[in-house]
């Protein structure tokens, strides 16, 4: 089972990034995307429980992000819109089959993680 993170980059504040999250070896009924800057936990920005109706979003985020799922593809996807310089940091998604939904914010709820994409956002 692997998660591999890719999509992130250098932007400038005001642009957009797709962070995508592809799956092997199994399908995931739960994704979340975490991030983590220098000297920060890793902190929550997305997490998906099974359908689109649970989808719960950071407040530092929302109307800004927008999580997505292909399921044939078994791929999840970030789209992020105007990001912030204080969006910089190594995102990380996150899956699981056994998550409880009021677990979904927690980093230790989510049982399969992928390696991390760099974001960096100038101003």
């Amino acid at each position: 089972v692997q998660l591999q993170a890719s999509g992130g980059g250098l932007v400038q504040a005001g642009d957009s990034l797709r962070l995508s999250c592809a799956a092997s070896g199994r399908t995931f009924s739960s994704y979340a995307w975490f991030r983590q800057a220098p000297g920060n936990e890793r902190e929550f920005v997305v997490g998906y429980f099974r359908s689109r109706v649970n989808t719960y979003y950071s407040d530092s985020v929302k109307g800004r992000f927008t999580i997505s799922r292909d399921n044939p593809q078994n791929t999840v996807y970030l789209q992020m819109n105007s990001l912030k310089p204080e969006d910089t940091a190594i995102y990380y998604c996150a899956a699981s089959n056994s998550l409880i939904l009021s677990t979904v914010r927690r980093a230790s709820a989510h049982n399969y993680w992928g390696q991390g994409t760099q974001v960096t956002v100038s101003s």
